[in-house]
């Protein structure tokens, strides 16, 4: 039976497998050392909609898969975990997306990212919010969304300023630093919260920070509605109009990196979403994201 309950909240961007390489020793260009190759679902949209389920929230994912053996496996992975995995678009002839990243003690050593179907299929996966089961721009979809940049930037500028969202709570995420300018439709529009990192944040204003407070005011100062700004196992902030909140996550024994920024994001919509102030909301996503980059939560 087909379950017809309304989803919590949307995940659009990448669905893909990840491949990723973890070593316990310290790497450099060339290292050739022994550790640990899986493989586990992953992308931003889909790490972020598994922290959600994580949190008690049932998450509808939107992204593009290709019906290959991998894509079967994986839809099938994503039910199984408790995606809403019906409004998905399914390609006959795109191969199922893919990421693989190699991780050392001194962290993320180098990371490809190919996302190339998703980029592909465009358009079709916002069918459903166009005129189909979840919206359309007479009726357009009131929740929450969670946005990764891995969209072309026309299709982020389509997202930004379509009535068909503009009833949406959009939260956006850039999905790396190579892809922190996809979001300047966000900051033209003035719409949408953006979490990024002290990098990502310093890529869209064109300049380098050495706070996150810092970057966050002056995202705001370039458009952006709101911002939370990370900086790995330093302060953290979140500014809007109101003013800049800033603390500093646990401190904790790094073992993984890849996919924190999405536990942040997650952490943070949940504890918002569940009636939490702006305080409450940091201080929960700060843990959460420290608790996922010690490995006390699943990857």
């Amino acid at each position: 039976m087909t379950d017809t309950h309304a989803p919590d909240i949307l995940c659009i961007g990448s669905v893909l497998w990840d491949v990723i390489g973890r070593s316990a020793s310290h790497m450099a260009k060339g290292a050739d050392v022994p550790g640990r190759i899986i493989r586990l679902p992953g992308g931003v949209a889909l790490n972020i909609a598994m922290t959600l389920v994580r949190f008690g929230l049932r998450p509808a994912l939107l992204s593009a898969l290709g019906r290959d053996a991998e894509g079967e496996e994986l839809a099938a992975e994503c039910a199984r975990m408790g995606l809403d995995v019906a409004h998905l678009y399914r390609s006959d002839d795109l191969p199922t997306d893919r990421y693989m990243a190699v991780e050392g003690a001194n962290g993320l050593i180098a990371a490809i990212a190919d996302a190339h179907s998703l980029e592909a299929a465009g358009a079709k996966i916002l069918a459903p919010l166009m005129g189909g089961a979840l919206g359309s721009a007479e009726a357009p979809y009131p929740g929450p969304v969670a946005l990764d940049g891995n969209l072309t930037e026309g299709l982020l500028e389509t997202i930004a300023r379509d009535p068909a969202f503009r009833a949406a709570d959009l939260r956006i995420a850039p999905a790396s630093p190579g892809k922190a300018e996809r979001l300047l439709p966000f900051l033209r529009a003035g719409r949408g919260t953006l979490y990024v990192n002290l990098e990502e944040a310093g890529i869209l204003c064109q300049t380098r920070f050495g706070t996150a407070s810092e970057a966050a005011a002056a995202l705001l100062e370039r458009g952006a509605a709101r911002a939370l700004v990370t900086d790995g196992g330093n302060a953290t902030s979140d500014a809007t109009p109101q003013g800049v909140l800033t603390q500093t996550p646990p401190e904790v024994l790094v073992t993984r990196v890849t996919g924190a920024g999405d536990t942040f994001m997650a952490a943070h919509i949940a504890s918002e979403l569940s009636g939490a102030d702006r305080d409450a909301a940091l201080g929960r996503a700060l843990r959460a994201a420290a608790a996922y980059v010690s490995g006390d939560t699943p990857s």
